[in-house]
């Protein structure tokens, strides 16, 4: 499907409410399905990636049903069942990451399989560590499908080279059924909605710095209201910033502060937003966020403790560097490289066919701007919904229309999208 984009004449204005956050909605069905007891989960995400997550346990033994559009309920005894088939993960990461970690410690064995973009994905990162806590997992040379042999597991203390919050989850996730405790270090504090969302189901888990152990738990189901996904937010906040006359309103937005980074890098560079309301909800920040149009951007360094807190973020920044003076430069970056694309290569690649100033490096990019983006082309997502969704906010702003290949991909995580748009138009 191509997917046809013109610029932006009147400016974005009115309010939207974001949609459910990913993350959040992948952990909300796995850690009820472990839990004891009945909950409902509201506002849970329609992105196909979920879905995967919430067919998954239905596999496991879990008994879950939607009550309405976005509301599940779900009812666990504490334990999964042996699936009967192939327990398939699709397109999404967080899944086969995560549940993983859940299946290592079970007293059955299992496969978990995903399409033809995940099982390129890296698993060896969350291999290595099941491997030291006793599991016992064939891959295809690190990468899906894996097969899974349920196994008695010991806590560890893991060392973690990468901050991932997958890698993280998983390793913790494992914690839950091991003897002892288990521990996970890693150099710059990932996103930590596990730790969050265990600690508000009653696991036996302490977080520190860099560090958070778990000692074996047993879940108690509680009702889980899910906030709005940040990283959906990000195109729009990138779009309001940099397309004249906007002014809008995004309500109810997950700022949970190891996901915040765009919000710090957008004030670091000058933009317009104004976060308003926050509050808690089932144990996750939330506020509501006015974008307005700004016309002096400045650019910026994005590195170091920066990157965990935006990794899926860094296509659509690309986006907004292009209209900022002087250079962006993006550093440790390295493992978008290991997203659903090589996403370094492939956002360099077709940005400068719009007219974007961008040298790939061996780990980010650098941006040069304030550059006039013509368009008039046709670009490749590379079955990568963030690049798509990137590449549209692009689109708002060039001279002449431009066509994105692919871009049904965006149903992967937020098929919610272009509707939005249209609402703000």
């Amino acid at each position: 499907m191509i997917k046809k984009v013109c610029k932006s004449e009147k400016g974005l204005c009115g309010e939207i409410t974001i949609p459910a956050d990913k993350s959040i909605s992948h952990r909300s069905v796995m850690f009820s399905s472990i839990a004891k007891g009945k909950c409902n989960i509201t506002n849970f995400s329609s992105g196909a990636d979920c879905r995967s997550t919430l067919k998954l346990f239905q596999a496991l033994g879990a008994d879950i049903e939607y009550i309405d559009e976005k509301t599940l309920s779900v009812l666990s005894f504490g334990n999964l069942e042996k699936p009967n088939t192939e327990l398939d993960a699709g397109n999404s990461g967080t899944t086969m990451r995560l549940v993983s970690g859940i299946l290592a410690g079970q007293n059955f064995d299992s496969t978990i399989v995903g399409d033809e973009s995940l099982s390129k994905r890296p698993m060896k990162r969350i291999i290595e560590p099941l491997t030291l806590m006793g599991a016992e997992i064939d891959s295809a040379e690190g990468h899906a499908p894996l097969k899974i042999y349920g196994r008695h597991l010991k806590g560890i203390i893991y060392p973690s080279e990468l901050a991932s919050a997958q890698v993280k989850s998983c390793v913790l996730l494992a914690g839950l059924f091991a003897d002892g405790e288990t521990t996970f270090v890693e150099p710059h504090p990932s996103r930590n909605h596990t730790e969050l969302m265990l600690d508000y189901l009653g696991a036996d888990i302490v977080a520190e710095g860099n560090s958070v152990s778990i000692w074996r738990s047993e879940l108690e189901a509680k009702d889980i209201e899910i906030v709005g996904d940040i990283s959906s937010a990000a195109f729009f906040i990138t779009a309001g910033l940099i397309i004249p006359n906007s002014d809008f309103v995004i309500r109810n937005v997950g700022i949970n502060p190891t996901r915040s980074g765009i919000i710090d890098v957008v004030k670091r560079m000058g933009g317009g937003i104004d976060v308003q309301n926050e509050r808690i909800v089932s144990g996750e920040l939330c506020a509501d966020i006015n974008v307005k149009y700004n016309d002096s951007l400045k650019g910026c360094i994005i590195e170091g403790d920066d990157i965990p807190r935006l990794i899926d973020e860094l296509p659509v920044i690309a986006v907004l560097a292009s209209q900022a003076e002087g250079q962006t430069i993006v550093k440790n970056a390295e493992d978008l490289r290991n997203k659903e694309s090589d996403r370094i290569k492939c956002l360099v690649s077709e940005l400068i066919k719009v007219g974007v100033n961008i040298k790939e490096t061996d780990d980010g990019f650098v941006v040069h701007g304030k550059n006039i983006l013509i368009g008039d082309s046709e670009l490749e997502c590379y079955h990568d919904h963030r690049l798509a969704m990137s590449y549209y906010v692009a689109g708002l702003i060039c001279e002449k229309e431009i066509g994105i290949n692919g871009f049904e991909w965006t149903n992967i995580s937020f098929p919610e999208f272009e509707s939005l748009v249209s609402k703000l138009s």
